[in-house]
């Protein structure tokens, strides 16, 4: 794709001078060096300025130009017409107009300050004129031009033609800058460079920016800003490239690279440099007042940027700084804030690059277009790849490109991988470690999963082992949170692996390749020097059962870390060693592990799809103090529950499609574990009344219970989020049946009919009892559990129909935080003898107290609310004392009724409105009507 680089112009130069003083000598010299070196430059007739004012083909020329030269001479100021054609040149200059002012034979600070000549021919002008705001203007104007980088010319300054020619050069750099070579074929550079563009702002503002260029070796950073470079040098004072700083500075030292930043920007070929020091003063001295592109290519180290480009204020308003880097954590550490990462071409865009790299034209012979499909897919968009392997195919035949790519996916080219490997050499060597472990064995794992997994090796280092590849653009945590990785850089990192033990498969350290594995498996070769072994066979390889010794494992005395996620085995193993702390196996062969293995250092335990009837096989449970994670999805011959309450440091706990045994738990006790959230599976227990997650202080949420259950303790949930309670109130008021639940909260929900701030509450009701009552409870939650809140006195018009307490008195002597005891009144058993005691309607009153209890004062709040049935209407149920409706409904209504009859008669003889009369015997209607309905 072709990328414009700047906007057509009708002028390269206008020149703008006081005709008197510079025509026949300095600028008609200028002018003719211009035109000599081909640089279209306009210069105004001679009759031009006689006029007063600019014409609008004067005013058109300076829009269309690109550099404007003011001739800035002794008597330049006493020209209105030079004047007014500078405040148009300073306004052009802000819609990207390059101004060079040319101080001929004056002090640019008389022009600044208007003394001498300037400050003699703006008094006239001020006295001339009336117009004092145009004349404010001419000044404001020689101010600003007066501030711009320009070129002082004095008497006795030496010949004029040098310093003509100094002018030209600048113009002639300006116009033509040295443009870099960006790439032979610059597919899908096009948008990318426009997206970059965006961020940097060039052309608005006169703010400092800088920005970051990020992303794996091979992918095309280089290139990238090769072509910004290109598209917006011409917008600066001084640009320069410094390509490959990091082999630069190796090499030469950072001075080296302080040198040529200079001298490319400030055009001097004679700067000197001696110590970075000095190189970080004469940087911040020569450029702070200049407008400058810098591009500092492939960094890998903060001191080249401290020394490089150490602050905005180095550099000139409207300057831009572009870093490219493989490293984001650099970018973040010199506060760079701006960042774009290079991504991999589409297959579009890579199978285009291939074939002009190898045909070098994008028309193809049909035969070849299995073999380029196979390239792209193996390159995986890098164009390092397509390039290096493009070029390598050049002019062979089919069969060349067939068995070429079988020997590539064999043996990577290494050219390719040289390019990468530079990433994985600036690593540290635990990092070293982390990356390969990955590369052989967990690429597309959850993050979550890794961590844990390596965590087993690497202690509680593994977050930022991982960010640190991250940064290096090893790795990416792709959207659902999996882990990433070129398939290029795979491979790089399992060439490694293989160099570093090429003695033999059981003799290293990492063991993932299938047919190693097998083979250490049936010969019973393994070493101690084996800690992870990772067996998966890919779909498209046929599974056989597998024959092995099931010895294999004890001469694998350090291995720490064993995956079996898919593979038949024949038979379990006879031993595994003392060492193991992530055991996952798919499909284990056995219904139990090896008696002699000891799991004390057993961190995970994933065994799906198993044969175990029971959890007996995990053998005393202080033997599994540092078990985190246990799962047994879809062992559907497991028949009873394990008690994990002896577990502290367990986190999940996982028994998905489990149910066909397990469908008949009714009691779960998940007391004091580490979990986090319960199985999703948990609500398919349809038989499950009663569940205690007490004291597990990382519990957040408690989602779908079973529909069934009658019981939730959760005691001490520190971690239990208010939005979770919340949860868990509205699915008792729609969905469960009688409940008894504790758990922590501390407000009280909108939806109840009713509420107190006191130790009981109260209702109303006639004919039968609300079939579900939810009276909640906002108190402190007992240590002493022989002490229980959620067991009120029910009183029913005075009389006591529920007492559970032994006894007045009892001592608590510690409480937890408030927490939410709710309960339904279905469950008591007085509900039943209702009917026997009370006439069918009559009001009933009910209250919930705990008057008289000891420890009343800690209830902080009490509600109530009656489920409402379609049946049965609320017209059964009051909150406030009917009786007392009743009675004064009852005594006010003779009264009422004689002074209805007293407006009857003064309507009559028309001394009140018949409209409110009529009005008043409805209300009076209402009110009898009422009477009636609650006597």
């Amino acid at each position: 794709m072709a990328i414009q680089n700047s906007p057509a112009f009708t002028y390269e130069v206008f020149l703008s001078f006081r005709g008197e003083d510079t025509r026949h000598d300095f600028t008609g010299n200028l002018y003719k060096a211009l035109c000599d070196r081909g640089i279209h430059t306009f210069i105004d007739d001679e009759d031009l300025q006689s006029g007063e004012e600019i014409t609008p083909a004067l005013a058109k020329a300076i829009e269309e130009s690109r550099i404007a030269i003011v001739v800035l001479s002794h008597n330049y100021a006493s020209s209105s017409f030079c004047l007014d054609e500078l405040v148009v040149i300073l306004d052009c200059k802000n819609k990207g107009l390059l101004v060079i002012p040319v101080f001929y034979k004056v002090d640019p600070s008389d022009v600044r300050h208007q003394k001498e000549s300037y400050g003699e021919a703006l008094t006239k002008r001020q006295r001339r004129f009336e117009d004092v705001e145009k004349v404010q203007k001419w000044k404001m104007a020689l101010r600003q031009v007066a501030d711009l980088s320009g070129y002082h010319f004095k008497d006795g300054d030496g010949y004029e033609y040098k310093f003509i020619e100094s002018v030209v050069d600048r113009v002639c750099h300006k116009i033509n800058p040295a443009r870099l070579h960006v790439a032979d074929y610059p597919v899908g550079l096009g948008p990318q460079v426009l997206e970059v563009r965006k961020l940097l702002n060039v052309e608005c503002g006169d703010g400092f920016h800088m920005i970051g260029i990020h992303g794996m070796g091979g992918v095309g950073k280089t290139t990238l800003a090769l072509a910004l470079y290109n598209l917006i040098a011409d917008c600066f004072d001084g640009s320069c490239f410094l390509q490959n700083v990091t082999e630069k500075s190796n090499k030469h030292g950072l001075e080296h690279l302080q040198n040529i930043l200079l001298s490319k920007i400030l055009g001097d070929k004679d700067i000197n440099i001696a110590s970075e020091h000095e190189g970080i003063s004469m940087i911040q001295q020569r450029l702070q007042r200049k407008k400058v592109l810098l591009i500092l290519d492939n960094v890998d180290k903060c001191e080249q940027l401290q020394t490089l480009a150490g602050s905005p204020d180095w550099f000139g308003p409207g300057s831009r700084v572009i870093i490219t880097t493989r490293d984001t954590h650099l970018l973040a550490s010199h506060q760079v804030k701006t960042t774009y990462e290079v991504k991999t071409l589409n297959k579009d865009d890579a199978l285009q690059l291939l074939k002009w790299k190898a045909f070098k034209t994008k028309h193809v012979d049909p035969r070849y277009v299995e073999v380029l499909n196979d390239v792209e897919i193996y390159a995986s968009g890098l164009p390092l790849a397509l390039e290096v392997i493009g070029s390598n195919l050049f002019a062979k035949t089919v069969e060349q490109w067939k068995s070429a790519i079988n020997q590539y996916k064999r043996i990577p080219n290494s050219q390719i991988l040289d390019k990468l490997k530079v990433s994985f050499d600036a690593l540290e060597e635990e990092e070293k470690g982390v990356f390969l472990d990955i590369a052989c064995c967990f690429k597309g794992y959850i993050l979550r999963d890794v961590e844990d997994i390596l965590g087993a090796i690497y202690d509680d280092c593994m977050k930022h082992h991982i960010s640190v590849l991250v940064d290096k653009s090893l790795i990416k945590i792709g959207q659902w949170s999996t882990v990433e990785i070129h398939d290029l850089i795979e491979e790089m990192g399992r060439q490694i692996d293989q160099q570093e033990s090429p003695e033999g498969s059981g003799k290293r350290r990492r063991l993932w390749l299938p047919k190693d594995i097998t083979e250490v498996l049936k010969d019973n070769t393994g070493t101690s020097r084996i800690e992870i072994l990772c067996f998966h066979i890919s779909i498209s390889e046929k599974e056989e059962t597998l024959d092995w010794n099931r010895n294999a494992f004890g001469k694998m005395e350090k291995l720490k870390i064993l995956i079996i996620r898919n593979g038949k085995f024949c038979k379990g193993p006879n031993s595994f060693p003392e060492s193991l702390r992530v055991l996952e196996w798919h499909g284990y062969p056995s219904n139990c592990l090896p008696s002699n293995f000891d799991p004390s250092k057993l961190v995970t335990c994933k065994l799906p799809n198993s044969h175990f009837t029971s959890f007996g096989f995990l053998g005393s449970s202080k033997k599994l103090e540092n078990l985190t994670e246990l799962n047994f999805d879809n062992c559907q011959l497991l028949t009873r529950m394990p008690d994990v309450s002896d577990l502290p440091n367990l986190e999940k706990l996982s028994f998905d499609l489990c149910f066909t045994q397990l469908g008949t738990v009714k009691n779960l006790n998940l007391s004091r574990s580490n979990i986090t959230f319960l199985p999703g599976c948990i609500k398919e227990f349809h038989c499950l009344n009663y569940l205690n997650v007490n004291r597990c202080k990382r519990l957040q949420e408690i989602r779908g219970l079973p529909p069934n259950l009658k019981r939730l303790r959760a005691i001490k949930c520190t971690s239990l989020t208010s939005s979770a309670s919340s949860m868990l109130l509205n699915q008792q008021l729609h969905e469960a049946g009688e409940t008894d639940f504790i758990f922590p909260g501390g407000s009280i929900p909108r939806w109840l009919d009713k509420e107190s701030r006191g130790p009981s509450i109260s209702f109303w009701f006639r004919n039968e009892f609300p079939p579900k009552v939810l009276c909640l409870l906002i108190a402190p939650e007992p240590v002493d559990i022989t002490v229980e809140f959620n067991t009120p006195v029910v009183l029913i018009n005075g009389k006591v129909q529920e007492y559970r307490w032994n006894s007045m008195e009892r001592e608590v002597r510690m409480l937890e935080s408030d927490h939410i005891h709710l309960f339904d009144l279905h469950v008591l058993p007085f509900r039943y003898k209702l009917m026997e005691m009370y006439s069918e309607n009559e009001w009933k009153h009910v209250e919930i107290t705990y008057q008289g209890l000891i420890h009343t004062s800690l209830i902080k709040g009490m509600g109530i609310h009656v489920v409402k049935e379609e049946r049965r209407g609320m017209k059964d149920i009051r909150y406030d004392d009917p009786y007392t409706t009743i009675k004064m409904c009852i005594t006010s209504l003779p009264f009422l009724f004689c002074f209805y009859l007293a407006l009857i008669l003064f309507s009559s003889h028309g001394l009140l409105n018949p409209t409110m009369t009529t009005l008043f015997g409805f209300m009076l209607y209402k009110i009898y009507l009422k009477s009636i309905d609650i006597g």
